[in-house]
């Protein structure tokens, strides 16, 4: 891997005040060694989590299948603007670099890299509010949100074609029966500046409560170009506006609307040639998201043992992302890497317009025992429609290949239906025996046009499918109660992802389509409660066995165009993944607490036939961004008197960067992050530091070839946060003022 500099960049740069801030905050956390504390109820127990993200809320301990739920507490604790902040502490997930926030989730191994061409197709769920964001996760800001939970393992009873992996819960804070909100500002190095506010309470004409929140964050970034002499060519300018109406007309109908309009303006001059801080780009590009959405759930519970719930969705996205495709402006190639003393041209860029929309109504009637028998029946369905617009341009010139020049258009546009049909039973089979069985069957039939226009060449090509799946999948599983508060629980699972189709040129006609794949999970574990619940445990063993694994590969077609990539996805004949998962969370007193995670996993798939330079080759071997462990570690430490401080260390073994024929890997890595504040009914402040001790790890690595004139392929990386720290406060008024 090639030399980094810690150095490099701007890490030295701040305001009198932010230095002074740092100062404290690095010497402060590193000295408490303490962090914060998980929900405790006021005699030292550890506070019941309960699962939302499932048809019915159920207990975690009671819960077939590993689940993390971080609750209010721990985000506000733990985290800061972005779901990003916390992603380490949930065992077996991931992200993918190459966009500012992270867009795509894996989940044991399982899930997108990227999305540069044709139809969106996840792996990984991803819901704010039931509103579906799937492949758009870069709108999991952490404002004035309740909840995060992560279902890990197959859901397609649950959610379907999009839950292959997992699925990721995301829940906003809900309105307030008394008045009150609270204003909150925050600052930090690299210029980062913060204001947010909530109201939440009764509206008494409409006999309902009322909740708004308004979030700004920006930043400069962490990256230096030398060529611009800026400093915020990868900064952050995000918005977020929330809103929650809740009216319930009587005891059996309640009505709950949720709407909010996440923008993100954010820049993306993330790589450089010798994988510093210090970029040279000419042509810095943008990483938008914005995002629109609401969502209409009713429950009536008016119909004896059984409840109806109905959930209504619709959003709008609109991402505008693009790079500088050579990384470099003409001083910076204007001599050849290989022969300074020769003239080269190395000139490309990439600018995508991606705008999506998708609407979904679900409708379930069922009964809700805690014990005995219990049924649920549902219907769902889903349109979403996409179009992209993908321009690239460049040109080139060195004295081994000559001039070359790209003008090309891509305007593509997708629909999808999706039509689902499921059911659960629940009984018991003893006292302490339980037992589940889910079945859920779609019908998904998509359409696909495009047109490819070479400017240069004056040459035309398009493409038209409209494929169509009949897909299935389940759960079969079995809890057992060994003690007050224990639980084993047994599950096998199947799960499914739609078929597909290929756009790159070049392949045979038996590779532009693609099968549907499935999955099978069979899992085992232990949860439990114990010493008086105060220590919560948690154990899971898994294997999951993927047919016909849809496995993403690409070739640079063109070594003068670093733009020039043959993306393609091909059906290995199967995949394997196995692991475990282990989570502890422990008051050791009434001030303290102290846990972590740990996290297992080997992700392999067998026989997938590549399109290389050199031909069609077989390839088996480890799927990428699945390190082999991936634990956590935090301490709390909470005063009742109003002192608190939290440490956080986390860490990672290495992985593979991306499929084949990229077989670079990252190596492992730990972080170091803490927070000190004072807490009271009306007010708190913090200071916060992320990664203490300034390492450098890549998020995503490339190989390939940039610098001419014989472009050898080297590995480049997107470097993650370096150290940041600031400081943040909030003033509470109303009921929020007296924890209500």
């Amino acid at each position: 891997m090639p030399t980094i500099d810690p150095a490099a960049g701007r890490t030295a740069r701040c305001l009198p005040l932010i230095c002074r801030i740092r100062r404290a905050a690095v010497a402060l956390a590193l000295a408490a060694g303490a962090g914060a504390a998980i929900a405790a109820t006021s005699d030292g127990e550890l506070a019941e989590v309960v699962v939302t993200a499932s048809f019915r809320p159920l207990p975690a301990l009671a819960t077939a299948g590993s689940v993390t739920v971080l609750d209010e507490q721990t985000l506000r604790d733990a985290g800061q603007q972005h779901l990003q902040d916390l992603l380490d502490l949930v065992p077996n997930l991931s992200w993918a670099g190459d966009t500012q926030r992270p867009r795509y989730f894996q989940l044991r191994g399982i899930g997108e890299l990227e999305q540069y061409q044709g139809a969106p197709n996840p792996s990984v769920g991803f819901l704010i509010d039931d509103i579906d964001f799937s492949g758009l996760g870069s709108a999991a800001t952490l404002f004035d949100i309740d909840r995060v939970e992560v279902l890990r393992g197959p859901q397609a009873t649950r959610y379907g074609a999009s839950a292959l992996a997992g699925l990721i819960y995301v829940t906003s804070a809900a309105p307030a029966d008394e008045f009150g909100g609270r204003i909150e500002a925050g600052a930090g190095d690299y210029n980062t500046r913060s204001i947010g506010a909530v109201v939440s309470g009764p509206l008494t004409a409409l006999d309902s409560t009322l909740r708004l929140g308004a979030q700004r964050t920006t930043s400069d970034g962490y990256y230096h170009n030398v060529y611009l002499h800026r400093y915020d060519t990868n900064g952050l300018d995000e918005l977020t506006l929330r809103g929650r109406w809740r009216y319930q007309p009587s005891e059996q109908l309640r009505f709950d609307l949720s709407a909010l309009h996440v923008q993100l303006d954010d820049g993306y001059d993330a790589f450089a040639p010798d994988n510093s801080r210090i970029t040279h780009s000419d042509q810095p590009s943008v990483d938008a998201q914005h995002s629109t959405g609401v969502s209409l759930r009713m429950r009536y519970t008016g119909l004896g043992d059984a409840a109806l719930t109905g959930i209504a969705t619709y959003a709008e996205t609109r991402v505008k992302y693009g790079f500088d495709g050579d990384w470099g402006n003409p001083d910076f190639w204007s001599h050849c890497v290989a022969d300074p003393g020769a003239v080269c041209v190395n000139n490309f860029s990439e600018l995508q317009y991606r705008n999506r929309r998708t609407a979904s109504a679900e409708l379930r009637l069922g009964t809700e025992p805690e014990r005995g028998f219990a049924w649920l029946l549902g219907a769902y369905a889903m349109q979403l429609s996409e179009t992209l617009e993908d321009t690239s341009l460049g040109s080139s010139y060195d004295p081994i290949n000559g001039p070359y020049a790209q003008d090309t258009v891509i305007a593509s546009g997708f629909r999808a239906r999706s039509y689902s049909l499921f059911a659960v039973l629940d009984g018991d089979l003893s006292e302490r025996l339980r037992w589940s069985f889910g079945l859920r069957g779609e019908r998904r039939t998509a359409s696909y046009q495009d047109l490819t226009e070479d400017l240069i060449a004056g040459a035309n090509a398009s493409n038209d499918f409209r494929p169509a799946d009949r897909l299935w999948g389940g759960h079969a599983s079995l809890t057992l109660r060994v003690q007050p508060a224990g639980w084993l629980y047994l599950q096998l699972a199947r799960s499914y992802k739609a078929g597909g189709f290929n756009l790159s040129q070049g392949l045979s006609a038996g590779e532009t389509l693609f099968r549907p794949e499935a999955d099978l999970n069979v899992e085992a574990g232990y949860k439990a409660e114990l010493a008086a619940r105060r220590l919560r445990v948690g154990v899971d063993v898994f294997a999951i066995s993927r047919r016909d694994a849809q496995i993403k590969s690409s070739v640079q077609s063109d070594p003068n165009n670093p733009n020039l990539f043959v993306y393609y996805t091909g059906n290995a004949a199967r995949a394997f993944h196995d692991g475990a998962e282990a989570t502890l969370d422990w008051q050791a007193s009434p001030r303290l607490a102290l846990g972590g995670t740990l996290s297992l996993l080997h992700a392999q798939f067998r026989d997938f036939v590549r399109v290389g330079a050199s031909g069609e080759q077989t390839v088996s071997r480890e799927l990428p961004d699945s390190p082999h462990w991936q634990g956590s570690l935090y301490a709390s430490w909470r005063d009742p008197r109003g002192a608190f401080a939290r440490l956080d260390v986390t860490g990672r073994g290495g992985f593979y960067f991306d499929l084949p024929p990229n077989d670079t890997r990252s190596s492992a890595y730990g972080l170091l992050r803490g927070k000190l504040g004072w807490e009271s009914g009306r007010w708190s402040a913090y200071l916060w530091g992320h990664n203490l001790l300034n390492k450098n790890y890549p998020v995503r690595g490339f190989y390939f070839g940039l610098e001419p004139p014989d472009y050898p392929n080297k590995l480049y990386l997107q470097l993650g946060e370096p150290r940041t720290v600031g400081a943040n406060a909030a003033v509470r008024f109303g009921a929020a003022a007296a924890g209500h």
